[in-house]
């Protein structure tokens, strides 16, 4: 299962990716450009010592990401989508994609992803955080193919 940002703008939430992923075994993929320096100190800060137990690639652009991840099922997460996270079944290869922060993903990119899902949530609210939201998702994926890490691994 991975895990992919696309132009991620905040270094606090793809620091927090990144220890997602190391705990769940994800890999982490990084679309450029993004908002921050690589080295920005807040993402080695939020990962913490966690950055060393992380797959992470990173992408030049999203043709480059596309082209990496081969014939991998692409499921975009969306507030523009009216299908369920919990409506969807998932594979163990899906490649879980997320928007920049601001303003989500290019219509062209949506246009490009296998699957389009939404999160539920009270309709009054917006969207959650990102790195909320990857948890959330990565979590449903992992325990739908059961590949969640075991307790004793």
């Amino acid at each position: 299962m991975r895990i992919a940002l696309f132009e991620p703008e905040i270094a606090g939430n793809v620091g927090a990716v990144l220890r997602l992923g190391a705990c769940m075994g994800a890999t982490v993929d990084l679309i450029e450009p993004m908002g921050f320096a690589w080295d920005d100190r807040r993402v080695r800060r939020t990962a913490m010592d966690y950055i060393n137990h992380v797959a992470v690639t990173r992408h030049v652009d999203f043709a480059a990401f596309r082209t990496a991840i081969g014939s991998r099922r692409l499921v975009l997460f969306t507030t523009k989508s009216q299908q369920s996270s919990y409506d969807f079944g998932f594979r163990a290869d899906d490649v879980l994609l997320f928007g920049k922060e601001s303003a989500g993903v290019p219509a062209h990119i949506a246009q490009a992803c296998d699957a389009r899902l939404r999160i539920p949530m009270r309709p009054e609210v917006r969207s959650m955080n990102l790195a909320t939201s990857a948890a959330l998702a990565l979590g449903e994926a992992l325990r739908q193919t059961a590949t969640l890490p075991g307790i004793a691994d």
